[in-house]
């Protein structure tokens, strides 16, 4: 009733057109050198900082990202997990930020979910946000429709300053 797919068989050449031989054996050879299956593309799996793991200093990855221990500075990360046990003093980025432990500093991210037992103390920048009842949260949410950029909508060019004070020195 099932056949198996030739997808993924090499091409026959015309010298390769003779029968096989009767022994097995004597074409495994032939076989395993003509044709190299491709390594299936795995998606790898998420980077997880153990809840023993104190880190000082930035952390950036463009995988997925479970944390369960402390880091002092910043993550950014595709999804970034903060466990139960996990307490990050610095700013999240990601596209997914899900919180279920303790973040002091900003959280940027296009998805951020605070689980019922999430503490963040400070601001959320957001595309999309869903808050559990019993989460702790103290600061400012606001949302914009690009998050992980690093200006806000009200942020203004950094040099029309200087330019304004060069125009008022005396000539």
């Amino acid at each position: 009733m099932f056949s198996k797919s030739k997808i993924n068989e090499p091409a026959t050449k015309p010298e390769d057109s003779k029968p096989a031989p009767a022994d097995p054996q004597a074409a495994a050879p032939r076989q395993s050198s003509d044709f190299k299956p491709a390594a299936p593309k795995a998606k790898p799996a998420a980077s997880v900082l153990s809840s023993d793991l104190h880190i000082t200093g930035n952390v950036k990855t463009t995988g997925d990202i479970q944390v369960e221990g402390t880091v002092e500075g910043d993550i950014r990360a595709h999804l970034l997990t903060v466990g139960e046990t996990a307490t990050i003093k610095g700013e999240c980025i990601a596209d997914d930020v899900v919180v279920n432990g303790r973040i002091v500093g900003r959280v940027r991210g296009l998805k951020v979910r605070l689980t019922a037992t999430a503490r963040v103390e400070g601001d959320i920048i957001h595309k999309t946000i869903a808050i559990e009842s019993g989460a702790h949260f103290e600061g400012s949410v606001q949302r914009q429709d690009d998050p992980l950029s690093s200006r806000g909508k009200g942020s203004a060019p950094q040099q029309a300053a200087p330019a304004q004070k060069a125009e008022q020195q005396p000539s």
